[in-house]
């Protein structure tokens, strides 16, 4: 199986990294400047769950990237998103290759079935907090290192299993999920109530806790949260749910969203596209979501300033 992964960053590097670990024939879509550092200082994964690596991988720059991979791992960031469109789609021309989105909340797959069919988008989700450090090491943050792929469409079951046997022997927990869909809504109730509350907040879940009222608006989050993902068809099951309770108010904590790390950087921050977008479904159903419309707003408004500052 071909493998093509756009981007060599926290995640995409990270999971690449892995499958080529494990021997798949894996190439990584990159910018130049990223392709000229990986050619002299090779991909460098730091992990103490995973162990650390280092591997020399196989590059392309935009114009070199030709049809022929089964699985091009798509792992954009939202506001990226049109030019990683225009990116990855010399590698699905004849309708043969199949995008596997590791991007957070949902709202991309519309854009991703528009542009290259239903039938070529598969179901995926990451957990992992990895980030790439100036050097151009990834660094792998936390135990967690696992993706859920899976079928969206019945004619996608054999590359899912192609992929799967791929990936058998990575340092990497990679998991075939029929219900691919049902674990990317989880995903993002997740990420919404964790990046809603750390970037309100400005700090991680153990110092909210510790607060009167943290832990409380954490779960009331969480349940509005919840609810939308219901009220679209998707509710989250009640032992996650409790998982995520705990993880969400456990004090002394350090878990937090990498939107956090982004908005205290003064970088761009998928705001809209996580609680943004989780809004706009809870409008639509007319369901009474006050502590999201805060978190939203508060996010929409960093975003409006950088903009603002931007064009000063």
């Amino acid at each position: 199986m071909k493998i093509l992964v756009l981007g060599a960053g926290a995640v995409g590097g990270y999971f690449g990294g892995r499958l080529a670990q494990a021997g798949a024939d894996v190439t990584f879509l990159v910018r130049p400047p990223r392709a000229e550092l990986l050619a002299k200082t090779g991909l460098r994964i730091s992990s103490k769950a995973g162990g650390d690596v280092s591997l020399t991988p196989k590059c392309v720059v935009a114009g070199e990237v030709h049809a022929g991979y089964e699985i091009v791992m798509f792992t954009a960031k939202a506001y990226d998103l049109p030019g990683a469109l225009d990116a990855i789609a010399p590698a699905l021309t004849g309708g043969n290759g199949n995008v596997l989105p590791l991007l957070n909340g949902m709202s991309h797959l519309n854009l991703l079935d528009a542009r290259f069919g239903r039938e070529h988008v598969l179901g995926g989700v990451a957990y992992i907090a990895s980030t790439l450090a100036p050097d151009g090491e990834i660094r792998h943050l936390n135990d967690f290192q696992r993706i859920a792929f899976g079928p969206r469409h019945a004619a996608q079951n054999a590359v899912c299993d192609a992929f799967a046997a791929a990936s058998a022997g990575a340092k990497s927990d990679f998991k075939r999920a029929d219900a691919i869909e049902q674990a990317m809504w989880d995903k993002w109730v997740l990420l919404a109530t964790l990046a809603g509350m750390t970037c309100l907040m400005r700090a991680p879940i153990g110092d909210i806790a510790a607060t009167g009222s943290g832990a409380a608006l954490t779960l009331a989050l969480l349940g509005e949260c919840a609810a939308v993902a219901q009220a679209e068809g998707f509710a989250t099951p009640a032992a996650v749910r409790a998982n995520y309770s705990g993880m969400l108010t456990q004090k002394g904590s350090s878990f937090s969203a990498s939107m956090l790390r982004d908005v205290e950087s003064g970088g761009q921050a998928e705001g809209d596209h996580i609680l943004g977008a989780m809004l706009a479904i809870a409008r639509k159903h007319r369901l009474a979501t006050p502590v999201l419309e805060i978190a939203a707003t508060h996010l929409e408004t960093y975003a409006v300033r950088k903009k603002r500052e931007k064009a000063s």
